[in-house]
């Protein structure tokens, strides 16, 4: 199986991004102070559970011919966790695995059946909190085709993927409000024609465009 394939991008000026552009922005120095730390950032007042469980997604950047895309998961509709939500692949960090890119690369190879022999790992995103008391690891890598994707279709409803260019233009960050338990939420969006990315993912997307943006 192949992921779903995008057919448009950003601003038509925007120049697009690659490999070696991504690896170099990565290891600017002091990224950590302008990212956003969690769903608390835009909610303030939002009570952080102390007892967070470690876990690390990766974020795939797909090296298409015509530039880099970003490969997401849209959740089935029965889990227990971020049920129906567009994510990336990821999950909890195991005993056995002693570092966040191990977790990602395992997570990755279980949910969608990517082989981590396509992946070559380039860096990390700031540590991210969300509001379900998760404490995530985003692991950035970039991933060569051709490649064969299973996904695991009691995790995985569908996966698909959006140019990266339409994440990094500013035009397409988008915050929204939604009333939850009685207190109206803050939260970053990225709509992408039928996809409603939000929250922690948006959230992340958000970092990834502060580390990539030019200075």
């Amino acid at each position: 199986m192949s992921a779903r394939l995008p057919r448009d991008g950003g601003s038509p000026d925007r120049a697009p991004i690659d490999r070696a552009t991504v690896v170099e922005r990565l290891k600017r120095p002091g990224l950590a102070a302008r990212l956003v730390a969690g769903d608390h950032h835009l909610n303030p007042g939002m009570a952080i559970d102390s007892a967070l469980t470690p876990a690390a997604v990766l974020v795939p950047l797909i090296a298409r011919p015509k530039g880099l895309t970003t490969l997401f998961t849209q959740r089935t509709g029965h889990l227990a966790h971020h049920a129906g939500q567009i994510s990336f692949p990821g999950g909890h960090v195991a005993p056995e695995d002693e570092t966040p890119e191990e977790t990602a690369l395992r997570e990755t190879e279980e949910e969608i059946g990517l082989a981590r022999r396509h992946i070559e790992v380039v860096g990390r995103l700031g540590e991210y909190v969300t509001r379900t008391g998760f404490r995530v690891t985003p692991v950035v890598g970039v991933v060569a085709p051709p490649f064969d994707l299973v996904p695991d279709p009691h995790e995985v409803a569908e996966v698909f993927e959006v140019p990266l260019d339409f994440l990094l233009d500013p035009a397409n960050h988008q915050r929204h409000s939604r009333q939850f338990q009685g207190t109206v939420r803050q939260f970053y969006a990225m709509p992408y024609r039928d996809y409603y990315i939000w929250g922690a993912t948006a959230g992340m997307l958000i970092n990834l465009y502060e580390v990539l943006k030019p200075r």
